[in-house]
């Protein structure tokens, strides 16, 4: 799932686009900041029906073979097994994965060669083979090579990597966050049972994420002008234009949870920030950004800005 770390790199995001933008509505790029982190789950519910469909389509494969000018005998009596996979027959009853795939408009025909191309590296797998003689599955056994179908034959896949580049523009920094919620699935389908199985969810409490994350963005635009200044008065011996953007932006993200944020520690905050920033600027931004949000906070501590209310919040 999302976590706060995310979501900041999220608010990053459209921070980014609303200071590259000519177009200053808030609002829509509020909305589209929003877009954005519920596309992280449609990436999720188009994952899981791609496993759906490479298991699947054992049974179109079954019939290819059967209907060969000089079928096998092995081609005319295909193990199907995996039709019968527990984790795919839960998952396509369950009713909140149905109604994703409905809200999403999920559907591979776009990309015809995909499942067949995936199923045919699962096929030739002796992990899928040791699979098909197996006897005795459990839930867990079942869960073990749709597992391998995510992991070993969809994300080492070039041509998956490249569909899924293709529709979500920030697969490269989600992706991540796609394995986990992934792996939070396979946690949770514990049962034969449809209704007793849930999907991961977003967040852990998306009320207040959201309502996070719609703070930070707009507080962060609120208070640039006198952010910019803050750091403006402690980078005076470095040029405005070798100082890059994603820095500045990350600082003054950071200053806005220092002042406006009280239940988030300091401490949090700066650590937050100084990890976003070795993925998403300079080599040298975490040490910059560190020192200069050091003298930041002892000027704003001196005044009286950073108020944290709390058990273990207040310093």
């Amino acid at each position: 799932m999302l976590n706060r770390r995310h979501l900041r790199v999220k608010v990053l995001q459209a921070l980014y686009a609303y200071h590259q933008s000519d177009t200053k509505d808030i609002r829509l790029h509020e909305k589209n900041m929003l877009h954005g982190i519920d596309q992280v789950y449609e990436m999720y519910i188009w994952m899981l029906s791609l496993i759906s469909e490479v298991a699947n389509y054992a049974a179109n494969d079954a019939e290819e073979r059967a209907n060969k000018h000089l079928p096998t005998a092995d081609d005319l009596n295909a193990n199907l097994k995996i039709l019968t996979n527990r984790f795919i027959v839960t998952l396509n009853d369950n009713r909140d994965y149905l109604i994703a795939l409905k809200k999403y408009k999920v559907e591979w025909h776009f990309e015809p060669e995909l499942t067949k191309s995936l199923f045919t590296i699962l096929k030739n797998a002796p992990e899928y083979a040791e699979y098909l003689a197996k006897t005795g599955d459990t839930i867990q056994t079942d869960k073990d090579i749709i597992k391998f179908i995510f992991k070993k034959v969809i994300l080492k896949s070039s041509l998956a990597e490249q569909v899924f580049e293709d529709k979500f523009i920030f697969w490269p920094v989600d992706r991540d966050v796609l394995q986990a919620l992934i792996a939070k699935t396979f946690k949770n389908f514990a049962y034969d049972d449809a209704k007793l199985n849930r999907l991961a969810e977003i967040t852990g409490n998306w009320t207040e994420d959201r309502e996070f994350v719609i703070d930070l963005f707009q507080k962060s635009i609120r208070f640039d002008t006198p952010y910019q200044e803050l750091i403006a008065g402690k980078t005076q011996n470095w040029e405005p234009e070798r100082i890059a953007m994603m820095d500045t932006l990350l600082m003054k993200m950071a200053i806005t949870e220092f002042i406006n944020f009280t239940s988030i520690p300091v401490k949090v905050t700066i650590n937050e920030y100084l990890e976003i920033s070795k993925e998403f600027s300079t080599p040298k931004s975490n040490s910059f950004i560190n020192g200069i949000l050091d003298k930041i906070l002892i000027d704003l501590k001196a005044e009286n800005k950073v108020k944290k209310i709390g058990r273990g919040l207040i310093e």
